[in-house]
């Protein structure tokens, strides 16, 4: 799934603190704003990820301008992707079997295809994730 939120900045003692107010205890710190906004990207999509495992509520994001901050703090929108994040931090694989004419398994093994591979692009495809 595809999320965008806003993550208010805080730069105080070298640091930049940021935090997500509409995810709860969706905190982290950056030695610089790129930093930051690069870290939060990450604890973003993690919480967001363990969210949809556990079947929790995720919340609406709040429109920007609702957002309660601090005039010296800086607001940016952070996008989030579960499904590309998994496919790059996931990487166990597992054994599907899968049924298929033999018209269709003797033509592929003829062509030297390689049935794990095309399942993948074929599921790739059918759910438009783009690695």
């Amino acid at each position: 799934m595809r999320y965008t939120y806003t993550a208010v900045f805080t730069n105080e003692d070298n640091k930049v603190f940021a935090r997500v107010p509409d995810l709860d205890a969706c905190i982290t710190t950056g030695k610089d704003l790129a930093d930051a906004i690069e870290q939060m990207e990450d604890a973003m999509t993690a919480w967001l990820c363990v969210a949809e495992d556990e079947g929790l509520t995720i919340p609406q994001p709040t429109p920007q301008q609702k957002i309660k901050h601090a005039k010296n703090e800086i607001l940016s929108l952070i996008k989030a992707d579960t499904i590309k994040y998994r496919a790059k931090t996931d990487t166990k694989v597992i054994r599907k079997n899968v049924s298929l004419p033999s018209w269709l398994a003797s033509a592929a093994e003829q062509a030297n295809l390689n049935f794990s591979q095309e399942l993948q692009n074929a599921l790739k495809s059918k759910l438009q994730v783009a690695l």
